[in-house]
């Protein structure tokens, strides 16, 4: 891996791991195409570099989810009394979704990946939010949306902020113990992540060096490492400030990234 490389990948982990700290959503999302844009610049077929990518993201955030929480945690924001059993669900769906991802191509992945990130960006542009309207669901609801969370992470590289933080604010849960919680999801997620993506890639030919199924360990360990430095400065930043207009630029950039992981769907 060569220098120009391993300075990228300390540039796009700093920045997701302080997104994910900041903004309770994001890492995942920016962190596919990138990654994406980078293993294609080695020459890998779209439909390798997509599930690499994917699946490296999503362990990535394995490392960022317990340095953030770690930091939200500290402040009280954490709701263990959801976390445990959303998380239990997220961790199969998670592990179902990997598998399923290994049956599917490519091309398939990234126009996925390419329509819900580009719905999501809309959406937080019109700035539209779920009205709460009810309390959380029992043990049972919460696994299975836990489930069907950790499912569409899968298939993403994402921690589920996205899904996560809407569902518990129409929930009437707070935004900051939201954020904190949907925090807490990416460690789950990741983890049926990482163990469903290695199965699936355990048989397929023509991975690059380095990788264990569908997860490439070098590139794992820089973003791993930079991510984790960034999480805990943007959980303290997301405690003093007001983020809704960092979200609308937010939004922006997604736009931009979910068209170009539509051209890598479309085979260009």
């Amino acid at each position: 891996m060569d220098a120009l490389i391993v300075v990228e990948l300390l540039v796009l982990g700093a920045a997701t791991g302080f997104l994910a700290g900041l903004l309770g959503i994001g890492g995942g999302m920016t962190m596919v195409p990138f990654l994406t844009l980078i293993f294609s610049s080695r020459g890998f077929p779209t439909d390798i570099v997509v599930k690499l990518a994917i699946a490296t993201s999503l362990s990535t955030i394995l490392f960022t989810s317990v340095s953030s929480v770690r930091a939200h945690y500290k402040r009280g924001a954490v709701r263990l009394d959801l976390l445990k059993t959303m998380g239990l669900g997220a961790f199969i769906g998670t592990f179902i979704g990997a598998n399923f991802a290994g049956l599917l191509k490519g091309t398939a992945l990234a126009a996925f990946f390419a329509l819900f990130v580009g719905y999501s960006a809309l959406q937080m542009l019109r700035g539209k939010k779920p009205k709460a309207g009810r309390t959380p669901p029992g043990p049972l609801g919460m696994g299975l949306v836990g489930g069907a969370i950790g499912f569409i992470s899968s298939l993403l590289g994402a921690g589920g902020g996205f899904l996560t933080v809407p569902f518990l604010t129409w929930c009437n849960v707070q935004m900051h113990h939201a954020v904190a919680t949907s925090a807490g999801m990416g460690f789950p997620i990741a983890a049926g992540g990482l163990i469903g993506y290695v199965v699936a890639g355990l048989s397929v030919e023509g991975l690059p060096a380095g990788s264990i199924g569908f997860i490439h360990l070098p590139t794992l360990a820089i973003l791993a490492g930079a991510s984790v430095m960034l999480a805990p400065w943007g959980a303290k930043v997301a405690h003093g400030m007001d983020v809704s207009s960092l979200k609308r630029v937010f939004a922006l950039l997604l736009l931009g990234l979910a068209s170009y992981m539509l051209t890598k769907a479309m085979g260009y």
